[in-house]
């Protein structure tokens, strides 16, 4: 199993009554933690179960971010006695790209992608939940967090329902100081057995892939988000801590080579750096095979690749200058604090790279931008041979997706929002929601007389208000 790529984590969300989900506050939250190395980083879902956008008031809605857009992150201290060092970015092979994401154009689903499936969520009285907040893979097991419901549930690889975590698993002691809540899951393998470790205020419990409980530990750095690659030792660590002697210093990425211990720190951060700015976007960790991960930063349009030796810079993107940021975006005090205002009032502008994967001479782009437009194209796919731009929502579909999207773009925000959901072993998994593919239905009609035998039945069982649908995309090794 690996479920390392495409890192990202969500871990505490308050929920409000609109499609936001956001902290007002980090150190209402922080003050919960006490004693923990711990840093905050605001998550925008835009989620409504059965729904689409309410075009009108959206971009209103958005008025309410105050602080971060990015996922939540463990960040760890580490202890070393090893030889330590601040990593230096090789710059020597950049390759600069000029794009125009609205210059994008369509193609057949089957020019892209060898194979489309979709597998939907069995939908029960016990298995029923609002979104897929996170998605993880364990064999053939389908591991999803929902913040609605806030449970961790199991389905197998073709949507029947096993289990779920809930707060009625979760065990509270009388010295805790709240009541277990889950806000959050990895994956933990000890010896051969993996684990559902589930993160809760009080400490993270740990519970079998069929739900049963085994024991909880205060030790976080347990639940702490890493990365591996393929015949190495060296795992990768974002927001990581390198202590030396008295002092430590935290940096945005870490390497550490788990036998000689031997660390490396890239992009050094203040200690206070998320309460000292407002950072929309996140700055994520995609892995795209064994060797290689892409990592981006805030308000910065360069990818940087990842492997176990070193970190070097691999592209570089310039954008139309209605979508660019101002050159001293960063550097300029005018700006601090006040990012939302200028994004406000410039809605074209795209704030960063999001997850990114090089998947053969194909680079799967992600544009971050907080305001939902249907017309503004972020997810793009770009050939690095032929220099041939493609947008995923204008993919056609045909025969291979049985006439049906791949994803909600246009109709609903669950793509543009999160984009991939996962990527292992060589496919995407994304989703959307059952009102998604039943309008989906209507508008491909006569266009098919037969669906695979799981969507099948799910036209006959289900209907607007079901569980949603993953679909697995599995895209041409160009």
């Amino acid at each position: 199993m690996n479920n390392e790529t495409g890192y990202c984590l969500q871990i505490v969300l308050i929920k409000v009554k609109t499609q936001i989900y956001l902290f007002q506050s980090l150190k209402n939250v922080k003050s919960r933690l006490t004693g923990l190395h711990l840093t905050y980083i605001i998550v925008i879902i835009v989620n409504r179960k059965g729904g689409t956008p309410n075009k009108p008031n959206l971009n209103k809605r958005m008025k309410r971010f105050k602080h971060k857009l990015c996922l939540l992150a463990l960040t760890c201290l580490s202890s070393l006695t090893a030889f330590s060092q601040e990593g230096v970015i090789d710059s020597s092979h950049v390759v600069t790209l000029r794009i125009d994401p609205q210059s994008a154009r369509g193609a057949a689903v089957s020019q892209i992608f060898d194979e489309v499936k979709f597998v939907p969520l069995e939908t029960t009285k016990a298995s029923l939940f609002g979104n897929i907040s996170e998605l993880k893979i364990s064999g053939n097991k389908f591991l999803i967090y929902d913040y609605d419901t806030k449970a961790v549930l199991v389905f197998t690889d073709e949507g029947k329902y096993l289990t779920k975590i809930d707060a009625a698993k979760l065990q509270t002691e009388k010295a805790d100081k709240e009541k277990a809540v889950t806000h959050g899951f990895t994956l933990v393998k000890e010896g051969n057995t993996e684990y559902i470790a589930v993160y809760t205020p009080n400490n993270v419990q740990y519970f079998t892939l069929e739900g049963n409980f085994v024991k909880k530990t205060k030790n976080f750095n347990y639940y702490s988000p890493k990365l591996s690659f393929a015949n190495s030792d060296v795992v990768i660590r974002p927001y990581t801590y390198i202590k030396k002697g008295k002092d430590s210093t935290r940096y945005s990425v870490v390497t550490i080579d788990k036998k000689t211990k031997d660390t490396v720190g890239y992009f050094k951060l203040d200690d206070k750096f998320f309460e000292k700015d407002d950072w929309y976007g996140d700055d994520p960790i995609t892995k795209y095979n064994g060797d290689e991960a892409f990592y981006t930063r805030y308000y910065d349009y360069r990818l940087y690749k990842l492997t176990a030796k070193k970190m070097e810079l691999a592209y570089k993107f310039i954008f139309p200058a209605i979508n660019t940021l101002p050159k001293d975006f960063i550097t300029n005090p005018i700006y601090v604090k006040k990012r939302f205002e200028y994004f406000e009032k410039n809605k074209k502008t795209i704030h960063g790279i999001g997850s990114s994967y090089l998947i053969g001479d194909q680079l799967y782009l992600k544009l971050s931008n907080i305001f939902w437009d249907k017309d503004q194209k972020k997810s793009l796919i770009y050939n690095t041979k032929t220099t041939e731009l493609l947008s995923f929502q204008d993919l056609e579909p045909d025969s291979i997706s049985s006439f049906l999207p791949i994803t909600d773009s246009g109709f609903g925000y669950d793509f543009e929002n999160r984009g991939f959901l996962a990527y292992e072993d060589k496919k995407f998994y994304t989703s959307y929601s059952a009102l998604a593919m039943f309008t989906f239905k209507e508008r491909s009609a006569g266009k098919t007389t037969q669906y695979p035998p799981l969507l099948e039945k799910y036209f006959k069982t289900g209907d607007r208000k079901s569980n949603p649908v993953i679909v697995i995309l599995k895209p041409k090794q160009i």
